[in-house]
């Protein structure tokens, strides 16, 4: 089953995907998509590490996120994908935004329905706010929005994580 965690920056859901995780069956992996580009970021991915078990497996995936989420879904028991928009941020930076899509439903495909292994997946949600003044910050957010709604199409619990509080949007919170 897919669970999809949103909200905004620093909302809590990183840290409700890392309770869902252990809280799921064995054995777990978290997907790690984000590049420590600057210091601020790595002391933020840092953090991260700091607060997951020791057993918990780190998988750094960047753009060939797709491939090894599709790759490990064989392993069966919990993964956390952390985080969508930074895994579209990798393909952007790639020049492949525009087959996004198609790649994130085949690679998420196996984990959708009841009888599939649990994939947690957080991402920022988008469209809160105002519209962005340049084009590529709409690119993106279009982009991401899409992906998003197209994870929640294929997701059995999707939730808004508001100030560390999550909100069903879709499924049974549990």
């Amino acid at each position: 089953m897919i669970r999809l965690l949103l909200g905004g920056v620093k909302s809590g859901k990183s840290a409700l995907g890392e309770r869902l995780l252990v809280a799921g069956p064995p054995p777990h992996r978290v997907l790690a998509t984000g590049r420590a580009l600057d210091c601020d970021f790595r002391a933020r991915i840092a953090a991260h590490k700091r607060a997951r078990p020791p057993q918990v497996a780190v998988i750094e995936a960047g753009e060939t996120a797709m491939t090894v989420l599709r790759d490990e879904a064989g392993r069966g028991g919990t993964l956390l994908f952390d985080s969508l928009d930074f895994w579209l941020f990798a393909c952007h930076d790639q020049d492949v935004m525009q087959t996004c899509l198609p790649a994130l439903r085949l690679g998420m495909g196996p984990y959708a329905g009841s009888g599939g292994p649990e994939l947690i997946v957080v991402s920022v949600e988008v469209g809160l706010g105002g519209i962005a003044a340049g084009a590529a910050a709409r690119r993106f957010a279009d982009a991401l929005g899409s992906c998003n709604q197209a994870v929640a199409a294929l997701a059995g619990d999707v939730r808004l994580v508001v100030a560390g509080c999550p909100l069903s949007l879709k499924g049974t919170a549990s």
